[in-house]
Parts: C-alpha cells; sequence; structure tokens
C-alpha cells in the first residue's frame, strides 16, 4: 500500500470534506437534536480542516502528518521542541 499511496491526494480529500461539511445544511431537527448537529458539524469542519491543512510525508512506509497549531503570526518564527 505504501508505494501507491497518495498523500496529497488523502489531504485534498479531507480539504473536500471540510468544504462538504461546511456547505451543507442544516436538516430539519428541532430542540437538542438541532444543537447537537451543529455542534458536531463544528467539530468535523475543525477536524478535516486541520487534516487538510496539514503537510504530510510518507518514508518508509510511516505516515507523518504535521499541523502547524500556532497563529500566523507567530508561524515564522522557528518552532521550540
Amino acid at each position: 500500500m505504501a508505494d501507491t499511496f497518495d498523500v496529497e491526494a488523502m489531504l485534498n480529500r479531507f480539504r473536500e470534506r471540510a468544504r462538504a461539511v461546511r456547505q451543507r445544511g442544516v436538516p430539519p431537527l428541532e430542540g437538542p437534536e438541532r444543537q447537537l448537529f451543529i455542534d458536531q458539524a463544528k467539530t468535523d469542519y475543525m477536524d478535516f480542516a486541520m487534516v487538510g491543512d496539514a503537510k504530510g510525508s510518507l518514508e518508509g512506509g510511516i505516515l507523518t502528518l504535521t499541523i502547524d497549531l500556532r497563529p500566523a503570526s507567530a508561524r515564522d518564527e522557528p518552532s521550540v521542541p
């Protein structure tokens, strides 16, 4: 599998999932179920968007995703180990 795995294609799929979550409407739910749906959509979007923004590499069969969670203003600074 590692020989044919396309890291960038996987990251693109996560970007597409994030867009899909952002664009989908809220089904006709009422009461607490409506808020649960909205909260889950927010979590799904955040998760998919973070993975979609990752830098990925595949070396020796090991997939490594690097996700920089620092604010954009701090990303030019070297990271602290």
